[in-house]
């Protein structure tokens, strides 16, 4: 398994390879991928084919791999959520020819591409057809970035806009999106809309900016469910909704908000004080600061109720099992008034 930056690199460097495989829930690293797909492309990219794994049987995509291609050079099809590769695969309205599709893993078209969009923590890599995938195929790790890395990330993209950060700007830009780097990079493109080049931005100015641009964040919405105040929430969702936000992101943000709270919580309960919590959690002294608060309004079991509560959400908007804004207003409800459960995580 291969970093973005390495596909990416290969990518412009070679030619496109029969199949890659995309393993993660990073959205942001799977959006970069294709991003670089389609430039390497060109024109070519309006006869990409797109396909949903749930609604299309994988042996009908390859008869489509295993056709010349009539208006373009190459076959290029992107198929997302291979539910087969799972060890508890979802019920889906096709029935997927799994043997038919490893027949094509190891004889892949010369003159097609297969991109392989798998948004799932971890593979079932006791499978064969698994093996033979991630053996036969370029395989890119799009799993979400660890807390200690988002440092890194953010110093890119400020350098690749050009931008200059205070400290206390960067903490706010951390504290606010924490590991979610899609939404991080789109705040620091619209940072780099209203500064000019030379400027250094200051905390007051990122604040400002992020007031116009992102009227409320998550962080708004953690501290709407930690006063139980559903209506506030709502009311900060359908704004966030109205400005493209997607629920997914939302959620990214408020679970990192809870991760750092069950983690400060369970430090606390070991008897350390804030300043050695803050130097045990790989993560800002500000948002452990933060955490820290917050966490003395909930007991441990509750956290890692929300935190399963929060994961079930993710997983059943993005497999499609509910309406992503049902769903969401759903689990509000359930953060702001969590339901008695005598299931015990302590």
């Amino acid at each position: 398994m291969i970093s973005l930056q390495d596909a990416i690199k290969q990518l412009n460097k070679e030619e496109l390879a029969p199949l890659y495989t995309l393993v993660g829930t990073e959205y942001y690293f799977i959006e970069q991928f294709k991003n670089a797909l389609f430039k390497k492309i060109g024109e070519e990219s309006e006869a990409v084919s797109l396909f949903d794994l749930r609604e299309t049987a994988i042996q009908d995509i390859v008869i489509d791999l295993e056709t010349l291609p009539f208006f373009s050079e190459r076959n290029i099809s992107i198929a997302e959520f291979p539910v087969f590769l799972l060890a508890s695969p979802e019920k889906v309205q096709v029935t997927h020819d799994t043997k038919r599709f490893e027949q094509y893993i190891e004889q892949p078209a010369p003159y097609s591409t297969l991109v392989l969009i798998a948004p799932y923590e971890r593979l079932d890599r006791r499978k064969s057809i698994t093996k033979k995938l991630l053996k036969n195929s370029v395989t890119i790790d799009c799993q979400p970035i660890r807390d200690y890395e988002l440092r890194k990330w953010l110093d890119d993209m400020l350098k690749l806009h050009e931008i200059k950060l205070t400290e206390e700007a960067k903490l706010r830009f951390e504290a606010e999106f924490g590991p979610n780097l899609y939404l991080l990079q789109r705040e620091v493109e619209k940072l780099s809309h209203y500064i000019e080049s030379e400027e250094e931005v200051t905390e007051e100015i990122v604040s400002e900016i992020m007031s116009h641009s992102t009227e409320q964040t998550a962080t708004d919405l953690a501290d709407a469910v930690l006063e139980r105040d559903l209506e506030r929430a709502l009311m900060i969702f359908r704004q966030l909704e109205k400005m493209n936000e997607h629920p997914v992101s939302m959620i990214a943000l408020l679970s990192y908000q809870f991760r750092m709270m069950l983690q400060a919580k369970i430090y606390a309960a070991r008897g350390l004080p804030l300043r050695q919590i803050q130097s045990s959690i790989k993560a800002h002294p500000y948002v452990v600061k933060k955490a820290y608060e917050r966490s003395q309004k909930y007991d441990r079991n509750t956290l890692y109720k929300m935190i399963d509560q929060l994961a079930m959400t993710d997983y059943e908007i993005k497999s499609g099992q509910q309406d992503e804004k049902i769903a969401f207003e759903l689990l509000l409800y359930y953060l702001i008034y969590p339901k008695e459960n005598k299931t015990s995580y302590i």
